[in-house]
């Protein structure tokens, strides 16, 4: 391992704000009003809309949106390229500071946990994907099951074993990795961070729904995606650039498509399990914000106007910033 692997990367400790939550929660048309109340910029959160091509899956904003209020992060990479947490980390500490020497405030909006994570946070050095390796742990569970990898990791690095469910193959596959790569525990190399806590000048805040109500705003979003063209999109992607990247593929929505095209579900039964996936992945990322102390929840309903949130939003960081 090298020594720029190795070194750590701190979290953003400059003022910027952050507007998060779970997929279809309304993210981008808060986010447009609440930088323009308070002239900031947007960087993207979102791990997908990094994508060239990958627009209706995403959900990214439009060209009107992004000619309204200047966004970063968007449309950076090619769908078969891959891009890590640590190189999204990297870049966000360059443009905040490009930002803030324009005289704006930074604005991260989306809902990539892990993204957060590593903002408010910072990020151990660790060594880059081994694509070579992970190939095989993927083979072993193909053949003896995700409870097996999950044991190995136990054996290894018995503190991440018992923080990762053995279903979080993702997860556990990295642990793996690094004691692979460097012969230390993940775990040990996190423990300086798990103390951390960002700086009370950073404003965070979380668009909250009721459950229900989430999930039909999913299943109007899906549909919605499909009815613009979303099998299209991904039949083009796959034209232009023969597979996608492993990290693009993660995205849902894709991957199931792909899946169809390739000879798998109908059309309809693809549908039902990008909802399904959709609303999942929307629990996950609650169930993760809930683990940021400092995100400020907004209660959401059908009868707030955008303004309204974005009005009750400043309101918390008026009192964030008289509580000091």
């Amino acid at each position: 391992m090298t020594e720029s692997e190795s070194r750590p990367i701190t979290a953003i400790h400059d003022d910027c704000w952050f507007l998060t939550g779970p997929t279809a929660s309304g993210k981008t048309r808060t986010a447009l009003l609440l930088a323009e109340r308070i002239d900031a910029e947007i960087i993207s959160l979102d791990s997908m809309a990094i994508y060239r091509g990958m627009n209706i899956g995403t959900a990214k904003p439009t060209l009107a949106e992004r000619q309204r209020v200047k966004h970063h992060m968007i449309d950076i990479l090619d769908p078969n390229e891959s891009f890590s947490v640590a190189e999204y980390l990297t870049r966000a500490h360059s443009i905040v500071e490009e930002i803030h020497q324009r005289g704006h405030r930074a604005l991260f909006v989306g809902g990539t946990p892990m993204y957060l994570k590593v903002l408010l946070r910072g990020i151990f050095g660790g060594p880059e994907a081994d694509w070579e390796f992970r190939k095989q742990v993927e083979a072993q569970v193909a053949l003896h099951g995700k409870e097996a990898i999950h044991r190995q990791l136990a054996q290894v690095d018995p503190l991440s074993a018992h923080k990762f469910h053995p279903n979080d193959i993702r997860r556990v596959t990295r642990a793996l990795e690094v004691y692979h790569l460097t012969g230390q525990p993940i775990s040990h190399q996190q423990q300086e961070f798990e103390n951390q806590t960002s700086v009370n000048k950073q404003f965070v805040f979380q668009l909250c729904w009721p459950r229900e109500t989430l999930h039909q705003r999913i299943e109007e979003r899906v549909t919605e995606m499909f009815a613009e063209g979303l099998v299209n999109e991904v039949q083009t992607l796959l034209e232009s650039y023969n597979e996608l990247g492993r990290t693009a593929l993660q995205a849902v929505g894709y991957r199931e498509v792909v899946e169809h095209l390739q000879g798998g579900r109908n059309l309809e039964e693809t549908m039902e399990q990008v909802i399904f996936h959709t609303r999942r992945f929307a629990r996950r990322q609650e169930t993760w914000f809930r683990g940021f102390p400092e995100c400020k929840q907004v209660e959401m309903t059908d009868s707030k106007s955008p303004e309204s949130i974005v009005d009750e939003v400043l309101v918390l960081a008026d009192q964030q910033t008289t509580s000091t």
